[in-house]
Parts: structure tokens; sequence; C-alpha cells
């Protein structure tokens, strides 16, 4: 599965999400501007000796980003603001997971753009949201674990 960030804000949640993707075999997205340089040294520090074996794309923007995609490509997306639970997302082995920025998340146009296929993960009320290299790792591994389940019934 592909890991896809719009605009992350702090290095150490990219540098953390990058080695989550170094040893799920996923690849990172990082679109848009960047709250940080990406050769800084926080994020070589979170992501260790996993940084070099990152498979890395870069999207200048949003649409860069979407042009980029397959014909048919799944593209999940996660916010506080959906309604339905990640438990029930379509996941493939090619999916492209959304994940917005640490401070505001997804802006509006996103979400609308992919109400269908847009999730959340649920938390107590009372709690804004999760960190966002929490969030990714959750998602990501319930996704991996349903492909598994699915394949191991065929």
């Amino acid at each position: 599965m592909n890991i896809v960030l719009f605009e992350p804000e702090i290095p150490w949640n990219t540098g953390n999400i990058g080695r989550t993707c170094v040893a799920a075999g996923s690849a990172l997205h990082l679109v848009g501007r960047l709250g940080f340089r990406i050769d800084a040294r926080e994020v070589r520090r979170s992501g260790l000796d996993y940084w070099p074996e990152l498979k890395l794309f870069r999207h200048e923007d949003f649409e860069a980003f979407e042009e980029a995609l397959p014909q048919g490509a799944s593209v999940l997306v996660f916010s506080t603001k959906g309604t339905r639970s990640f438990w029930e997302a379509p996941y493939r082995k090619e999916s492209y997971l959304v994940f917005g920025r640490e401070s505001s998340g997804l802006p509006l146009h996103i979400r609308r753009r992919y109400k269908r296929s847009l999730f959340r993960i649920p938390m107590d009320r009372g709690a804004r949201s999760l960190n966002l290299s929490t969030a990714v790792g959750i998602v990501l591994y319930d996704g991996l674990r349903q492909i598994l389940a699915e394949s191991s019934r065929d």
C-alpha cells in the first residue's frame, strides 16, 4: 500500500512514518508544502537507518499527486471528519491511504472530492485527534491485516 501525507508539518512524524513504510513494504508520498526540509536531521533521526531504503515520492501539490495516480487507483482518505470507520475501508494492496496536516487535517475540497472514500479512526469523546504517525500505523497495519485475511481465504 501507499501512504500519502498532505503537507506534513512535523519532521519526527514523517521520519517515523517513513520507518513504518519500510517495515510494511509501503511507499511514502509527500504532497505539497512541507513544514520542514526533507533532509532535516530530525527526519533522519526518527527514520533511523531505514530512511535510505524508503520508496519516497514527492508531489508538488495534490493535483500533481492525482495526475501521477494509475487509472482506477484506490484512494482512501482518513480524517476526523469522516463518518465511516477505517474498519469499513475497502483496502487493496495498491491502495493510496491519504492523511492530512498535523494541525488542520485535510482541506475541505479534498474531503468533498473523496467523500465516498472518507474514513475515520473512532475515538472517545473529548479526543480531537491522534498523532499522525500513530494514525498511519493503525490504518496501514489494519489494512494489511484485512488483505492478508482475504488472501488466506482464497
